[in-house]
């Protein structure tokens, strides 16, 4: 999997880091406050979307009052603590993390979350040794399935992303990474686990883990067939 590999690019939520599981409260309970409901599909309609692109959404669709920079500082203010403090690394990361600075092969981070999020994960977890280039959609002027962030992260690890690795756990991740020229390993993720076949369709290779690109035991796929 990492033979030609330079610069391997690693989607953050529901891929490095086990976080979907509170994004789900944390909609029903932002909602709640303004006397509104999630209804069904919510989630598989942002996935990928920057946290802008979200917030956007959510005023257009539940008729928000709230600016944009209100809606985005009150989800970060509900789920800066849990980021910093109770997501884990998904298993087998940090040794991947660990494996990959040990061979010189250079690691960034390509988010949909924002910027605030994204740096209390790499603090709470220790990660900035193992990443040159830690980057938001945000940042990058456009949500996945745009492959605007993952060209963005490459060029930053000067690296060509023919030459590239992505890990999503989405489709529409993956779309980003292939759109980008990359190749990509879709990991499984609970949160997606009735998009798995769309994951396999699209990606490159499969793991439940990162040990699993360590010991060989990943899945080679072949792009297009489930």
């Amino acid at each position: 999997m990492l033979d030609g590999i330079k610069a391997v690019l690693f989607d953050l939520d529901g891929t490095l880091v086990d976080s979907m599981w509170m994004w789900g409260a944390i909609d029903v309970e932002y909602l709640g406050r303004h006397g509104l409901t999630v209804y069904p599909g919510l989630q598989q309609a942002i996935e990928g979307m920057s946290f802008s692109e979200t917030a956007a959404y959510f005023k257009e669709q539940f008729a928000l009052p709230d600016s944009l920079d209100v809606i985005k500082a009150e989800w970060i203010a509900m789920s800066k603590e849990k980021y910093a403090h109770e997501v884990p690394l998904k298993p087998g990361a940090r040794e991947f993390l660990e494996y990959l600075k040990s061979h010189g092969i250079r690691a960034g981070i390509a988010t949909s979350n924002g910027r605030e999020l994204l740096d209390a994960v790499v603090a709470g977890q220790g990660l900035a040794p193992y990443f040159q280039c830690l980057m938001t959609s945000c940042e990058a002027g456009a949500g996945k399935p745009a492959p605007d962030i993952y060209l963005k992260v490459a060029a930053e690890l000067g690296a060509k992303p023919e030459d590239c690795l992505v890990f999503e756990d989405t489709p529409a991740g993956a779309q980003a990474g292939k759109a980008a020229g990359a190749k990509v390993c879709s990991i499984y993720d609970a949160y997606a686990k009735d998009r798995q076949a769309e994951n396999r369709r699209l990606a490159d290779y499969y793991i439940h883990d990162f040990y699993q690109v360590l010991d060989g035991t990943y899945e080679t796929l072949v792009p297009g067939q489930e």
